[in-house]
């Protein structure tokens, strides 16, 4: 059953979605490394190549929610940079997987260091109160981002594989 759109618990969802989508804006801008060389479309692909291993361009495409050209794209952009390498799909000859070189790993890992540290540094700007707040958060906050909305058609929730 669905809440009615004026409801009080409605209405603090959208409120709270609200809220959300400034404050993940402002910090977002705040913490993005800046001269690491790569764009955040490619760093965030880089990252997901990382986190699940060597992927087809059309499961990356689908992981970053981006068209399938822009996937290849990205990955040839990478791929130059010396980050990622293709290789021969065993089960797809037409198709190629991408994986991470040993420098596509550390740019990663460079990245979620400078990312931690500047995030540290607003998390000094808190109280202890604040700063429990944020911790006590963090699990829902994880499992929003995990989150990945049915297609249109179904009403199942799923969550990403990590």
């Amino acid at each position: 059953m669905s809440t009615p759109p004026d409801s009080p618990a409605s209405l603090d969802r959208a409120e709270t979605a609200a809220r959300l989508a400034v404050a993940i804006g402002r910090l977002n801008r705040r913490i993005r490394p800046v001269g690491e060389g790569l764009t955040h479309a490619q760093l965030s692909a880089l990252s997901s190549i990382v986190r699940k291993g060597a992927l087809r361009p059309g499961d990356l495409a689908r992981i970053e929610s981006i068209a399938a050209p822009s996937a290849t794209r990205v990955v040839a952009e990478l791929e130059s940079q010396g980050l990622v390498e293709r290789q021969a799909d065993p089960d797809d000859g037409r198709s190629s997987l991408v994986s991470a070189t040993d420098a596509g790993l550390a740019a990663v890992l460079s990245a979620r260091a400078e990312r931690a540290r500047r995030i540290s540094v607003l998390l000094a700007g808190l109280d202890e109160h604040e700063l429990s707040t944020v911790a006590a958060a963090l699990d829902a906050l994880e499992a929003a981002a995990a989150y990945v909305p049915p297609p249109e058609s179904s009403d199942t929730p799923a969550r990403e594989q990590q």
